[in-house]
């Protein structure tokens, strides 16, 4: 009998982990003034981590003045997006000397901050189930 218990609570187990869908988040991204350099994202999904640690992220040479990037894989859940366009390709995005960013950057919702980056609230979006869009302006 104990052990049809515990094979019943593992199968629900199973039936849990195996019934979370799998999303894909496509991000279209607007208003690319100029063809050069690349776009770097990056998706988070706690507040603790945002513009720290990402959950997924992409980078390509820009091609064109909007792109389209797909995630999959991603759970059901909060989400918020960043984006900065990389336009020397140095792998950073540059700043002046009072630290306020000199290449273009983006975040989901547009969101913008007063005095440094929007917090993770303002940028958050929720992801419901199968294939779910966004657009972000640059």
């Amino acid at each position: 009998m104990k052990n049809l218990i515990l094979i019943s609570i593992f199968y629900l187990g199973c039936l849990s982990v195996f019934s979370q869908e799998q999303c894909e988040l496509i991000v279209k991204v607007e208003n690319i003034k100029e063809v050069k350099g690349s776009l770097k994202i990056a998706i988070y999904n706690h507040e603790d981590h945002f513009l720290s640690k990402e959950v997924m992220s992409d980078g390509r040479p820009i091609d064109a003045n909007s792109m389209e990037f797909s995630f999959k894989g991603l759970g059901q859940g909060i989400y918020a997006v960043s984006i900065y366009q990389d336009e020397n390709d140095n792998g950073e995005l540059d700043a002046n000397f009072m630290g306020i960013p000199s290449e273009p950057y983006a975040f989901s919702n547009n969101a913008r901050g007063m005095f440094g980056p929007p917090s993770f609230e303002d940028c958050q979006f929720e992801v419901k189930g199968g294939a779910q869009e966004i657009v972000i302006s640059l």
